[in-house]
Order: C-alpha cells, then sequence, then structure tokens
C-alpha cells in the first residue's frame, strides 16, 4: 500500500494506493478511521465467513466528499494532485487495484479499450456545482 503525503502540508494523507497483490489474508483498514470513506481489503479462502449483521443508523457529518476506485477491466492511468493543485503522482491502475482519495485532486483516463471502473463516494451526492472544483491544467 502507497500512501501519498500533501508536499504543501507533510501531515496531511492525500491519497492511498493498493495494488491487487498487496491484498492478504490478514483484513487491513487502509484508511484511517478518522476519515468519513472506510476501505479495507482482505483475501478470503473458500468457506469463510463472517457473521450476518445490519448497520446502526446514525448521523454522521463530513464536509468533504471522498472517493475510491477499483479497476475491474482494462487500465487507467490515475493523476493524482497535492492541495495546491500541484502533480503528487501518476499511477497506473490495473485489475483489482484501487484507489483511495481524501484530500486533494484527482483524473484518470482509460489506457485500454473497454476499461471498467467501480467508483465509490460519500453522499449524499448534491451534484457537481455543489460537489467539484475544477483543476484547470492545460498546460
Amino acid at each position: 500500500m502507497r500512501k501519498l503525503y500533501s508536499r504543501v502540508s507533510p501531515d496531511i494523507l492525500l491519497h492511498i494506493v493498493n495494488k491487487k497483490g498487496e491484498i492478504t489474508d490478514q483484513r487491513e483498514d487502509m484508511s484511517p478511521p478518522n476519515e468519513p470513506l472506510q476501505v479495507s481489503c482482505f483475501s478470503m479462502p473458500e468457506g469463510k465467513t463472517f457473521r450476518p449483521h445490519a448497520h446502526i443508523k446514525q448521523v454522521r457529518t463530513t464536509d468533504i466528499a471522498q472517493e475510491s476506485w477499483v479497476v475491474i477491466r482494462g487500465e487507467v492511468e490515475a493523476i493524482l494532485y497535492d492541495l495546491d493543485d500541484a502533480v503528487l503522482e501518476k499511477v497506473v491502475l490495473e485489475p483489482g487495484d484501487c484507489s483511495i482519495t481524501f484530500g486533494g485532486g484527482h483524473t484518470y483516463t482509460a489506457l485500454r479499450e473497454g476499461t471498467q471502473v467501480y467508483e465509490f463516494k460519500t453522499g449524499p451526492y448534491q451534484g457537481q456545482k455543489l460537489d467539484k472544483r475544477f483543476i484547470d491544467k492545460s498546460d
């Protein structure tokens, strides 16, 4: 798992990239416990299960939409940005790889025809105007 911290504010975790090959049979909580978007990973052998459960309804408050992607098929090149909109890192994500953005900006480009990606985001979604600030990178 690669954790990307801001260069502007080095104590702020902005992005995590986890490659499929890094997943083990030990549950790994990738997100810090204070972040609204919680992501974990683990391998499960045949027959392994967990106790059936439902989640308790509770009021949660967040001031930012956070986002995660999992590539299903194909490849994407993700560009991950710092708080000042500078490029922090470019990374190619392949099937089974996951990217998590807690802060900073991001984009990706499909590198193969038929690429498929799951996208997860904190909600509720209030529309593009209230959700996004676009980064102008015309250089």
